[in-house]
């Protein structure tokens, strides 16, 4: 059954300063995430822009926002075939654990400036955070 439907679109001018910035990055990026940007060949800006806006997507998609959620909780990864995929840790983990969920789905897509993500959760029954 699924639980919850998120959708995030973010312009990747808005992340290009804010890729540079140390302190930005330690709040809201996982360090898993950053590790990543450091090490590939697509401009920084539109790995974090893409990042952000499927922690946005995830938020929408517990039907909470981002109201009580440290976002360097929630990582985007990637298994070998490069399928993007979400690892929920901390106060991330914990709102997804109370609206019952037992998986998550996304899709990034970007194209020039802009980026996109869904996340879908599933579950057995939706709880109330």
């Amino acid at each position: 059954m699924i639980l919850g439907v998120g959708l995030d679109i973010l312009e990747t001018h808005r992340m290009a300063k804010k890729a540079k910035d140390p302190g930005f990055l330690n709040r809201f990026m996982h360090p898993d995430e950053i590790a990543y940007a450091q090490a590939s060949k697509e401009d920084p800006a539109m790995t974090y822009a893409s990042r952000f806006a499927a922690k946005e997507a995830f938020g929408k998609a517990l039907g909470i926002g981002l109201r009580g959620l440290k976002l360097r909780d929630i990582a985007v990864d990637h298994d070998n075939a490069g399928r993007p995929f979400l690892s929920l840790y901390g106060t991330a983990l914990e709102a997804y654990r109370k609206v019952g969920g037992s998986s998550t789905h996304l899709s990034l897509s970007h194209q020039d400036s802009i980026v996109a993500a869904v996340v879908i959760i599933e579950g057995d029954t939706r709880s109330e955070l």
